[in-house]
């Protein structure tokens, strides 16, 4: 493992960020080490592959997504997120990323699951 510095997590971070929320999901899983790992709401997801299903499903449901703040310690990244879905016109998420070696390797997604439930069960009643 090489020793990553600030500038190049805010590189990666940014780089990350600012692709998925343009719908560049190609783009952002260059950043991405193959063998990393998310935790997120609906659990663990390993390998590029899989969270890029998982990117792809909430980049095809957002009408748009802006990055509100990047936060850079260390090996780390906070990246906070306003998005506008179906759903909510102010949807909130922050991904808490560890960079590796010039890629990332762990991504912690935060988000509030309840305004997505709560459109699903106004759309069945």
């Amino acid at each position: 493992m090489t020793a990553t510095r600030g500038s190049e997590v805010r590189r990666v971070a940014e780089g990350y960020a600012k692709a998925w929320t343009s719908g560049h999901v190609d783009e952002a899983m260059s950043h991405l080490a193959d063998d990393m790992v998310c935790d997120a709401p609906a659990g663990r997801i390993g390998g590029v592959a899989a969270y890029r299903a998982f990117t792809q499903g909430f980049v095809d449901r957002i009408v748009s997504a802006t990055v509100t703040k990047v936060l850079v310690d260390g090996t780390s990244a906070a990246v906070v997120y306003s998005c506008a879905t179906p759903w909510a016109k102010d949807f909130r998420a922050m991904d808490h990323i560890t960079v590796e070696d010039g890629r990332i390797r762990h991504i912690t997604t935060v988000f509030d699951r309840l305004p997505a439930a709560e459109a699903a069960g106004r759309a069945q009643g």
